[in-house]
């Protein structure tokens, strides 16, 4: 009996661990049956669910911009500076037309110079100012079309109405030997020798009632401290060539320009260029004033 009971209490213990799972054995996990301790510890992740895509949310590629950030203002270029054409200590034909054209609008009242000076760059400065431009004193292009719209085409006479003009072709008579070749046309003096020309300087004449005489002379007498008896006024540097009229030095002419006359003399205005002429003229030499 003792043995009998021994057999049967084995059987029972076998039975036991059989149901507990705690063998090496492969675990059916077939339709209804719960895991073991052992595959509880194992479980897969759970699969996507039908229709097979994940809808859990994906991490982004990147951080995503805040809608509260403000955009960014897009920068602009200032506006450039209008071009410079001209400015101080520019010369030239275009820089009297500039000041022929300032002369019009009584912003400039000596000249044309051709000669871009402080007077210029005043008057331009105060052209701009009354004009709301930016007062530079440099001629720009939005300057001189403001000065193109209120003037006029200037003519030759306001172009060369205080300088002079440029000197003409000179005449056949003044082609040979020494000669003070003085033209009307173009009012300048052309010191020549043989063809050549030494010296041009701008001239005026006398005026409608006292002309200045025309044709072929020669310089008689020259007196560098002359003083006219008829009129009491300074010649100096005079080199007469008809009767009282003479190539001479004139404060005048400095002074006032072409809105003066002469009595009938040849007036030059440039003091150093006259004495330079009056050292190398002599006696005897010609002049040849014509148109």
């Amino acid at each position: 009996m003792r043995g009998r009971g021994r057999g049967r209490a084995v059987a029972v213990t076998a039975a036991l661990v059989a149901l507990s799972g705690c063998t090496a054995q492969a675990v059916d996990q077939g339709a209804g049956r719960s895991p073991g301790p052992v595959e509880a510890t194992r479980t897969a992740p759970a699969p996507p669910p039908a229709g097979g895509t994940d809808d859990r949310p994906a991490a982004p590629a990147h951080e995503p911009r805040s809608p509260e950030r403000p955009e960014r203002t897009r920068r602009t270029q200032p506006p450039s500076p209008p071009r410079v054409l001209w400015s101080r200590g520019d010369e030239g034909r275009d820089v009297r037309e500039l000041q022929a054209r300032l002369r019009q609008v009584a912003w400039l009242f000596d000249g044309p110079t051709g000669t871009y000076d402080a007077t210029t760059e005043e008057a331009v400065k105060g052209f701009q100012g009354r004009r709301g431009l930016p007062r530079t004193g440099r001629l720009d292009t939005v300057t001189w079309r403001r000065l193109l719209g209120m003037t006029r085409e200037p003519g030759r006479w306001e172009l060369y109405l205080m300088g002079g003009q440029p000197a003409d072709a000179p005449d056949a008579r003044c082609l040979t030997g020494r000669v003070l070749c003085v033209s009307k046309e173009s009012r300048t003096l052309r010191w020549m020798v043989d063809g050549r020309t030494l010296l041009t300087v701008p001239v005026r004449f006398g005026s409608q009632y006292t002309p200045t005489r025309e044709g072929v002379f020669q310089v008689y007498w020259k007196s560098r401290d002359h003083v006219s008896t008829l009129y009491d006024t300074p010649m100096p540097y005079a080199m007469f060539f008809s009767g009282g009229q003479a190539v001479h030095y004139s404060a005048d002419f400095a002074a006032r320009g072409y809105a003066g006359a002469s009595h009938g003399c040849v007036n030059v205005r440039d003091e150093a260029a006259i004495a330079d002429l009056f050292a190398q003229v002599e006696t005897g030499d010609k002049v040849v004033v014509h148109w």
